[in-house]
């Protein structure tokens, strides 16, 4: 895929108005440099926790008295004791609404439980303004804001008792930070509206890889987004599935670190990754982690999404070289016809189709600063450019084919 192959081909020509003709000097200069291995090349990758973290939550109620909210996935039969960790986590679901958590709420005053149930609670409705595929709600690029219900459950005499909560969010495009309002209950049955932050877990860095016929090979290294000190790093290696090699792949397990040297395991399955065949760069996949917070006492915030971008593209036919062929070094040699019109010079070009072709044009062979009259990419073979006949003095042309 990668070439380190240059064809250069010079085609000089001389034109003289006064003489009313064409003088044409063809020089052919074609240099490459052939390798047997495939060269290294770099992707961007980015990835983001399906996962919402919640800070800790406050009601100043009209008594004086402040009553926390709290979120948590683990030690769920311990969510009455202050003692007990909470991780925060507003984990997915695979139904509606599409995230849930455990809760309790915690009489700061009186120093008692208020309540203790779970939460099912949608985040803000889809929006996608950079047009990439992904919820702007969990991209630190864009802004994450607006509004969503749910429902909180909690039993009493082993009777489950629901009721409606209304959540507000509003964070700031290139902020992995937001804060939150969420209103349980309504009107004389409300328990009061709970404000405080919640923050978007992202990591973004290079991917640098190298792809052979059947897989691809290569290692991340990835920073938090609002928090470079936090790395997650290790091998990647996908493999490419037969029957749709460009736009299939599979990633099995594998084991990155933190900056601590914790393990941040992909677990043992094999994730199904997809070329998005709209906008051709991008390949996606949800994998799931053992653990991606290894500080907290049980496995939690698992679930993610790895967008890889790759805009390399040796070859130049609209598969990026991630998943592409490795193809040979060698890049066929191009030929040009020119012709003559009344106002006009027509070249007409056979080269490799994607390959970048410039015509340049200087006054004088003396000289060294030759200047791009045209730049483009072939989508035809032969393709015609047209330029327009000079009215006086002598012009010399060369094409250049990389």
């Amino acid at each position: 895929m990668k070439s380190f192959t240059e064809v250069y081909r010079q085609l000089v020509v001389q034109f003289n108005c006064h003489m009313k003709m064409i003088r044409i000097v063809v020089m052919a200069v074609l240099l490459w440099a052939s390798i047997n291995s495939h060269a290294a090349q770099t992707a961007r990758a980015t990835l983001f926790c399906l996962s919402v973290r919640f800070q800790r939550g406050v009601y100043h109620g009209l008594a004086g008295d402040d009553i926390t909210l709290d979120l948590s996935t683990i030690n769920l039969d311990k969510l009455g004791d202050p003692a007990s960790p909470k991780n925060g986590e507003l984990a997915p679901t695979d139904s509606d609404p599409d995230h849930s958590s455990g809760f309790v709420l915690y009489d700061t005053s009186l120093n008692e439980v208020v309540l203790v149930g779970g939460i099912d609670l949608n985040t803000a409705g889809f929006a996608d303004v950079n047009d990439n595929g992904f919820d702007d709600f969990f991209e630190v690029s864009e802004a994450g804001s607006g509004a969503s219900t749910g429902t909180y459950t909690y039993i009493i005499d082993t009777r489950p008792v629901t009721g409606p909560v209304r959540a507000t969010w509003s964070r700031a495009a290139g902020s992995k930070d937001g804060a939150y309002a969420l209103e349980f209950g309504s009107g004389q049955t409300s328990l009061g509206t709970y404000q405080g932050t919640f923050e978007i877990l992202e990591y973004v860095g290079p991917l640098n890889y190298t792809a052979d016929s059947n897989k691809v090979s290569g290692a991340v290294q990835l920073l938090q987004t609002g928090a470079a000190d936090n790395v997650l790093a290790g091998p990647i290696e996908f493999t490419k599935e037969p029957t749709n090699r460009f736009d299939e792949l599979t990633l099995p397990h594998e084991v990155w670190t933190n900056a601590s040297s914790q393990p941040f395991q992909i677990s043992s399955d094999f994730y199904y990754f997809e070329r998005d065949t709209r906008l051709k760069t991008n390949y996606y996949g949800f994998p799931d982690f053992e653990d991606g917070d290894p500080s907290t006492s049980d496995p939690d915030y698992r679930y993610w999404v790895l967008s890889i971008d790759d805009v390399n593209d040796s070859d130049g036919d609209g598969i990026p070289d991630f998943s592409d062929d490795p193809s040979s070094t060698t890049v066929r040699q191009p030929t040009v016809l020119l012709s003559l019109g009344n106002s006009n010079l027509s070249f007409t070009i056979s080269s490799t189709i994607g390959r970048t072709v410039e015509i340049q044009e200087i006054t004088s062979l003396s000289q060294t600063n030759w200047a791009t009259v045209s730049s483009f990419s072939p989508t035809n073979d032969p393709q015609v450019v047209t330029l327009s006949r000079p009215t006086e003095g002598t012009k010399f042309w060369r094409l250049r084919v990389q």
